[in-house]
């Protein structure tokens, strides 16, 4: 039996999945593999260097800070979430990514971004072959979680790429086609939620009018979502899957500037995995 695991982003909703996960690895709930979109890589890698606690922590005490992300760092860099900060000082220096453990964990780690090309996902396996800053992993990552018009595009060989949410929000789908008997997907918004079309459609097509696949991408991600969500919904229903989401909305801000609020939205997702221990460690064929 092969386990995978499916982390959906969403800027700050994303603590919900930290509170998930931190619950999964304190009770030793291990995957064959595992993939992350936007927030869900960025957030969801520390499942792999299994670090317990690590995104709440650095987010709380740097979400105030002007160089993680600021209106200063989106005008003068092109990036709101500063990208030397984020992806060179913190993970290196102020709240260390483990590495060794991350590479040493057999789990093989997916994350997804949006190739403005083409217009589809691409699913990028972190092995650590490409030791070249131009195409580390951690830019992969990188490339996962830029959001459209305040994120640059991040080139990789020749090509650029943007948030995965836009082309694959909760790709299930893809963990599927990896063999995966066994499916845990994270989700930060309720059951019920449905997406609605891109209100700001005109200053996509500014900033990305060079590239009429990705904006006709994100015209249609409202639809590509909502059919995920009902697809979820089916094979959950059917028993293929567990879902672990939160009850209501979040209604938590995409840059959250409150540690509060993290906590907060943290904690609902520790008491959603708490709730659901015993279901999912008997779907996943855990001895009770």
């Amino acid at each position: 039996m092969k386990k995978g695991l499916v982390m959906e982003g969403g800027a700050m909703r994303g603590m919900f999945t930290c509170g998930v996960i931190d619950v999964l690895m304190e009770n030793s709930i291990e995957f064959d593999s595992a993939v992350g979109v936007s927030a869900g890589a960025t957030f969801g890698l520390n499942f792999k260097s299994k670090q317990i606690g690590r995104p709440l922590r650095y987010n709380k005490v740097y979400c105030n800070d002007k160089r993680y992300c600021s209106i200063k760092s989106l005008i003068e860099t092109g990036d709101i979430y500063n990208v030397p900060f984020c992806y060179g000082t913190l993970p290196y220096e102020l709240d260390v990514w483990d590495t060794e453990t991350f590479y040493n964990n057999p789990m093989d780690f997916f994350c997804v971004a949006t190739d403005l090309k083409s217009g589809t996902a691409v699913y990028h396996k972190c092995n650590n072959e490409d030791h070249t800053p131009e195409g580390s992993d951690l830019k992969w990552i990188r490339a996962s979680a830029s959001m459209p018009v305040v994120s640059r595009p991040v080139v990789i060989g020749n090509r650029p790429y943007l948030d995965g949410g836009m082309s694959d929000s909760i790709p299930l789908k893809f963990m599927e086609s990896q063999g995966c008997d066994k499916i845990l997907v994270i989700e930060t918004q309720p059951a019920d939620y449905v997406k609605k079309p891109q209100k700001h459609m005109w200053l996509i097509k500014l900033k990305l009018g060079k590239f009429p696949n990705m904006i006709k991408t994100m015209a249609n991600r409202y639809k590509m979502y909502n059919e995920e969500k009902a697809y979820i919904r089916s094979k959950e229903e059917d028993g293929n899957v567990f879902v672990i989401r939160p009850n209501a909305p979040l209604k938590i801000g995409a840059t959250e500037k409150d540690p509060t609020e993290l906590q907060r939205v943290y904690e609902l997702g520790r008491a959603a995995a708490i709730s659901n221990l015993d279901s999912l460690k008997n779907y996943l064929g855990y001895a009770s």
